[in-house]
């Protein structure tokens, strides 16, 4: 799509000249004489404005003024025959992206309005991407059914526009970060950083420097100052997953972050001040770690002013069922498939298996069944051998039950009708996947229906 480019100037040489040399670069034009007219037609939506300062109705910089009300990453590039350095200094400050005497220099021009319309594009792409992000983490998109978990959501609601630091506990893999990301997106910090440190996942020796930043020459290796994760932080949200590893020096230095809202970068004398909300999360007991001797007392209860508890999957096992379909959508989109759904024999031993691995274990599991299936449904045969274990034991009781000493001998040619009628249950009536487990070939499974008058009934 061609950008647009408004014009606007009383001078009709100008206006004409002007716009010759846009559309010879690549640009649709559009003139105007007066500002209000220029004003009422800004639903056309242009990519960039050329504003002469002297028009015949409104200032210049007042019509600046109102275009940046409306849209303040829209680009104007002033025009001016006054040429004076005050002129062009007020118009951007309020907000100009370049001012050009008249008469125009074309080359210098032509450069400032591919920039600007450059810029304007990634503004625009960085908006979109923010909205995206946003939409991604609202509350209607995390998946749940629970009471449980509506309760800590209701828990969050409460923190979301306050600067209260909040804890996180709950097993691995129950998406406390997804929780932290909520809270950050839906809050009044959404426009600034939020940035992950995971202090289980860095040395310990480099912690302190990817908190705070260093100075050159702090440590070996040191070749240059770093910024960190504070500082980049600053005016949003810094969530520290996995809290309870940090060693119990570096916890000192969190506390005063806390209480004072600055810190100095290793090697460093200034003080730098720092807005930083803290979330912070962790899987194990804190205030056992704190009876232990193993964490800060002090630092405990500073973090925790607001803890949030996320129940395991094991604890909301309805939230299995929805889940599995959400993963499902999800990585038909990624592998190109069309998975239906799992079986009911599959959804049951997914349903009954503990998940000490919780959603991420989850997420992973149906993503592996849905690259090794060949099928519209995720069957048992796919399932990992850990989540299948449940099936084997029952299989077992059954086969020990029917061949137990005591129990009555059953007709061979019953026992091969009853495993026929077993195989189209556990398929839901897919007579090719149920002759390949059962060994045999289609015709003879299809003979063998024949003969005992069964029809590929469809799981009940």
């Amino acid at each position: 799509m061609e950008k647009l480019v408004f014009i606007v100037d009383d001078e009709e040489s100008i206006l004409k000249l002007v716009s010759q040399w846009i559309r010879k670069w690549g640009y649709n034009t559009k003139t105007f004489t007066n500002g209000q007219t220029m004003i009422n037609s800004l639903s056309d939506e242009p990519d960039l404005i050329l504003l002469d300062i002297m028009l015949p109705d409104i200032h210049g910089n007042e019509v600046l003024e109102i275009i940046k009300k409306k849209n303040p990453h829209l680009p104007v590039i002033m025009l001016s025959a006054q040429g004076s350095v005050e002129v062009a200094i007020q118009s951007i400050r309020l907000g100009a992206f370049d001012y050009f005497p008249k008469p125009i220099d074309s080359n210098r021009l032509e450069s400032a309005i591919r920039n600007a319309i450059k810029n304007y594009d990634l503004e625009r792409e960085l908006k979109k991407l923010k909205e995206n992000i946003q939409s991604e983490y609202s509350f209607d998109n995390i998946i749940t059914a629970d009471k449980k978990m509506q309760e800590t959501f209701k828990m969050v609601s409460k923190v979301l526009d306050n600067n209260i630091t909040v804890l996180i506990h709950g097993e691995s893999g129950t998406g406390k970060e997804l929780i932290a990301r909520a809270i950050h997106y839906n809050g009044n910090r959404k426009d600034y950083p939020f940035v992950v440190v995971n202090c289980a996942s860095i040395p310990r020796e480099l912690l302190e420097s990817e908190l705070f930043g260093h100075e050159k020459g702090a440590f070996t290796g040191a070749h240059q100052r770093k910024i960190g994760k504070f500082e980049l932080a600053n005016g949003g949200t810094i969530f520290l997953d996995e809290i309870g590893e940090m060693e119990m020096s570096l916890q000192a230095k969190i506390l005063r972050v806390i209480q004072q809202r600055e810190f100095e970068r290793v090697g460093g004398n200034e003080v730098i001040k720092t807005d930083v909300r803290i979330i912070s999360a962790t899987n194990i007991d804190l205030k056992q770690a704190v009876d232990n001797k193993q964490f800060r007392e002090d630092l405990y209860y500073r973090l925790s002013s607001f803890p949030i508890y996320v129940p395991p999957l094991r604890e909301r096992r309805g939230d299995i069922v929805i889940l599995i379909d959400h993963f499902i959508k999800q990585f038909n989109t990624k592998l190109n498939k069309n998975v239906k759904g799992a079986t009911k024999q599959a959804l049951k031993l997914l349903y009954d298996y503990d998940w000490p691995g919780n959603i991420r274990e989850l997420e992973n599991t149906i993503e592996r069944c849905m690259i090794l299936t060949d099928s519209d449904y995720i069957d048992v045969d796919v399932l990992p051998n850990n989540i299948k274990g449940t099936e084997a034991t029952a299989s077992f009781k059954y086969t020990s039950d029917i061949f137990a000493e005591d129990a009555p001998i059953i007709p061979f040619e019953k026992l091969k009708e009853e495993a026929l009628k077993h195989a189209l249950k556990v398929t839901n009536g897919n007579i090719l996947e149920a002759a390949k487990k059962l060994k045999i070939g289609r015709a003879t499974f299809y003979r063998l229906m024949s003969k005992y008058k069964i029809s590929p009934q469809k799981a009940n």
